[in-house]
């Protein structure tokens, strides 16, 4: 499950990379072209930036609600509850080794 949203926070990432990555070639053009100052060019590139981000982290806190939620729904067990189990395993084959050797 962390898996997926992994994936869906990377694809997200990527698609606001090319999406900035074409917004700087075009303002780079205007500035070039005098319809826009160097300043104001690197002011909306920052700009979109910043909104970049409050977007991806509004992003990535609904979709970890939305993966929680299912989580809880199907009942999974926590990554803590599974290696309590799993150290309780390796607790009772210890002692199943030394009864074996003892005997």
């Amino acid at each position: 499950m962390e898996d997926l949203f992994k994936k869906f926070l990377y694809t997200g990432v990527g698609l606001v990379s090319v999406t900035a990555e074409k917004l700087q070639n075009s303002i780079d053009e205007l500035v070039e072209k005098g319809k826009l100052s160097g300043e104001e060019g690197r002011k909306v590139v920052d700009e979109l930036v910043e909104d970049s981000e409050n977007v991806r982290e509004d992003m990535e806190g609904r979709i970890r609600g939305f993966i929680e939620a299912a989580m809880a729904k199907f009942d999974f067990p926590t990554r803590a509850e599974v290696d309590k189990l799993e150290a309780k395993i390796e607790e009772l084959e210890m002692l199943l080794a030394k009864k074996k050797g003892s005997k």
